[in-house]
């Protein structure tokens, strides 16, 4: 097993979901300094890392660990954008909205992203540079 010693920025996605899978590559691309690293939530490190900071491991969401704390849904996704290189860092400020309104949104999205999106049967081939940001 993997062990993971630094425990920042790491974001554990659905590795079943095409909408999450997309995501990820999103992130990759707008964080040109490698700050995160990335790991799916079925992956055994995935496992770990939900028991370890006490999350669920029937998440139906993204999960963003980050300063020895776990973030889940629209606080995960917010705080990833406050690193994104270009226009995406001003969604951060959005923090300021009470969680249970700022998730409703993300809930609608989380609940039928198979059917909008699909599920991946077949992973992206990650580059050289890509695939060590992958635990």
């Amino acid at each position: 097993m993997k062990m993971v010693t630094k425990m920042n920025n790491i974001v554990l996605f659905d590795g079943d979901c095409n909408f999450c899978n997309k995501s990820v590559q999103f992130i990759i691309k707008r964080d040109p300094n490698g700050l995160f690293k990335f790991a799916s939530l079925q992956s055994e490190i995935g496992e770990q890392l939900l028991k370890q900071y006490n999350v669920t491991t029937h998440i139906d969401s993204i999960v963003l660990i980050d300063k020895n704390r776990a973030y889940v849904k629209s606080s995960a996704a917010l705080r990833i954008c406050k690193h994104l290189r270009g226009i995406w860092k001003l969604f951060y400020s959005f923090l300021i909205i009470p969680k249970p309104l700022r998730d409703i949104g993300y809930n609608l999205i989380a609940k039928y992203r198979y059917k909008w999106f699909g599920i991946n049967h077949q992973c992206k081939i990650p580059t050289d540079e890509e695939r060590s940001r992958f635990l």
